[in-house]
């Protein structure tokens, strides 16, 4: 498939749709969450900081490139998702848009974003699903609003890149370690994240506070360095969850 794809984690199968190819291709809803077991972290855009820092930590990784990425923390362990149960259920109320948009997906091609889909998933295919093309090759509404969902996300990336760039413009980003000593036993270390540095962040000029102020930043950085009170309450799933695995 053509087109440089963002980081894949949960998809299988991906490819781009053809209208002639997947004219007949059905796909059933997703009701569990299987495929986000073994994810300890997920990309989120700016505009879900808000509801993320509720419920999840929110840290910046660095994946493949110098870039800051914001991530919700899921787990702290590789391929352990905490927030998804042995059944297959989300564990939170609010389920990042990374996750939401599966099994779609999109890629850049040379003029435009192409629509992608992970035929590796057993809803991709279903026979009682809704179809994605019209006899005549038009998306149909079930595709269209899928299409939608893409590009909205699509344009939030990009802003929250443009939010990412200023933080490292103004060096307010630090290296964090976190050692969690489990109540029933064991010892787990979180590296390789970035947090926003609040002796910084406290120290900016007013001008640029007022920049921040103006583009809805500094909102966001607050709710960054209050989700960071989560990870007691990852701390937390992760003992119960060994607790249930031994008990």
């Amino acid at each position: 498939m053509g087109g440089r794809m963002p980081e894949l984690l949960f998809y299988r199968r991906i490819v781009a749709l053809d209208k002639d190819k997947h004219r007949q291709l059905r796909v059933g809803e997703i009701r569990k969450y299987d495929f986000a077991q073994q994810i300890n972290s997920v990309p989120l855009t700016a505009v879900e900081f808000f509801e993320t820092a509720r419920e999840y930590p929110i840290v910046f990784a660095q994946a493949n490139t110098a870039e800051h990425m914001p991530v919700a923390l899921l787990g702290l362990r590789d391929k352990e998702n905490l927030f998804v149960d042995r059944n297959g259920h989300w564990d939170a109320r609010y389920i990042p848009a990374f996750v939401r948009r599966y099994p779609f997906a999109h890629a850049e091609g040379d003029e435009q974003l192409l629509t992608c889909i992970d035929e590796g998933h057993p809803a991709v295919g279903a026979a009682d699903g809704q179809l994605l093309f019209a006899s005549n090759g038009s998306p149909t509404p079930f595709l269209d609003k899928a299409i939608a969902f893409l590009r909205d996300y699509q344009a939030e990336a990009v802003r929250t890149r443009d939010f990412v760039k200023r933080l490292s413009e103004l060096d307010l980003f630090t290296g964090v370690t976190a050692r969690a000593e489990l109540r029933c036993g064991g010892v787990y270390q979180l590296g390789g994240a970035s947090v926003i540095s609040e002796t910084r962040y406290r120290a900016l000029n007013k001008e640029v506070v007022e920049e921040l102020f103006r583009k809805g930043w500094l909102a966001l950085i607050d709710a960054h360095l209050l989700s960071l009170g989560n990870l007691g309450r990852l701390i937390d799933r992760l003992a119960n969850s060994d607790k249930k695995k031994t008990g």
